[in-house]
């Protein structure tokens, strides 16, 4: 077993905080992952920002009190400073591989935007590096230690909907920005890597399985916004023992977060199921009766902040690993040959031990909108 390095103590034998950078100041960095270091300061610190925008290095480093801001240039000087014990790397996809190897060759641990990367290969060379570095690497898969995502996995693996045979998903938005990087094929933009491997993710986890074969296909659109990337794809995923999944994803569609688990007593219903700027509803149907349960919003960055820092501080291998990142990376490209191909692709055997438990649930209170600076959202609503 690889040793991990940690400093979990100071030399008078007081628990240290994780020091962080955080990589790239985008929007989803803006209006969550900033905004979470404060209800993560039990033992992470926000040390470092990075970004090549000189005005938000200025604006946000005042606003948070970050005195140590650095351009993507001096990007190797901060991770030489010493001053950093781990980065958030919330860049445009097509980025992931580079920083998180360079961070890792450093003696920096790992905390990765989804998808981890933009292929099978970028995936295992992020977790090599990081296994012969000795450093952490963690997939930012911020639902697997939200309460409403947990519960759902609790009452399946509890069998309160007996054995689960299907599951659908629709997840879709507006992305009204021609120029937005989620329409961008160059840094890994499309429907299917950006709110796609959400789905994947949750069939994956309430299945506990990996799956065996997929076929999807892609819809083009007059929309000259989706000239360089479908504006939607479908997507059946063949899981062991014959259950099937299905999802839907759109970048032209109305706001839709939504999936459902039906197995052969009951059904449990989620939405919206992916958000982290509302609260989640659920409601789950067993022999004709009906429940309906709301689980308000949540800080779930600030709660993945925590929960990295503690694997750190201990020395403890994450859940979500690199591996639960790579795990939905390989189906996602699977896929995409399924789409180009117009045939089903056969899925190799993958081991995955480790999913989503009540023990990584952590609720905190949710955090309060902030003004972006220079930043895309998805919607300009």
């Amino acid at each position: 077993m690889i040793q991990r390095k940690h400093r979990d103590k100071d030399t008078d034998g007081a628990r240290r905080k994780v020091r962080y950078a955080v990589v790239g100041l985008g929007h989803i960095a803006q209006v969550a992952v900033l905004p979470g270091f404060k209800h993560a300061r039990r033992n992470s610190e926000l040390e470092a920002l990075i970004s090549g925008d000189a005005r938000k290095l200025r604006t946000l480093g005042a606003k948070y009190g970050v005195a140590r801001t650095w351009d993507y240039d001096r990007y190797a000087d901060c991770l030489a400073s010493g001053e950093v014990d781990a980065v958030y790397i919330a860049l445009p996809n097509s980025h992931h591989r580079e920083y998180a190897v360079a961070a890792a060759q450093a003696g920096v641990h790992v905390l990765c935007e989804k998808p981890l990367a933009l292929s099978e290969e970028d995936c295992l060379a992020m977790i090599q590096a990081c296994d012969e570095s000795g450093v952490l690497l963690m997939t930012a898969y911020r639902l697997h230690f939200d309460a409403a995502t947990i519960e759902a996995v609790e009452l399946v693996r509890a069998g309160r909907l007996g054995e689960p045979r299907l599951f659908d998903s629709t997840f879709s938005m507006q992305v009204e920005d021609r120029d937005n990087i989620r329409l961008r094929r160059d840094t890994g933009g499309g429907p299917l890597w950006d709110i796609g491997i959400y789905c994947v993710n949750a069939a994956r986890c309430l299945f506990r399985a990996e799956p065996t074969e997929a076929l999807s296909l892609a819809a083009a659109s007059a929309d000259p916004r989706f000239d360089d990337v479908p504006e939607a794809a479908a997507a059946i995923l063949r899981f062991p023992d014959d259950r099937l999944a299905t999802f839907s994803c759109s970048f032209g569609a109305a706001d839709v977060s939504s999936y459902r688990v039906v197995g052969e007593r009951g059904d449990l219903r989620v939405e919206p199921a992916y958000e982290y700027a509302e609260g989640l509803k659920h409601v789950l149907t067993v022999n004709e009766r009906v429940r309906r349960r709301t689980f308000p919003k949540r800080d779930q960055f600030g709660a993945e902040l925590l929960y990295f820092s503690d694997c750190v501080l201990e020395g403890r291998e994450p859940e979500p690993s690199g591996i639960e990142g790579l795990a939905d990376v390989r189906v996602i490209r699977a896929l995409q040959r399924s789409a180009e191909e117009r045939a089903p692709v056969v899925l190799p055997a993958f081991d995955k031990p480790a999913r989503p438990s009540r023990s990584q649930e952590i609720r905190l209170p949710s955090v309060r909108k902030v003004r972006e600076v220079n930043a895309q959202a998805p919607s300009d609503d």
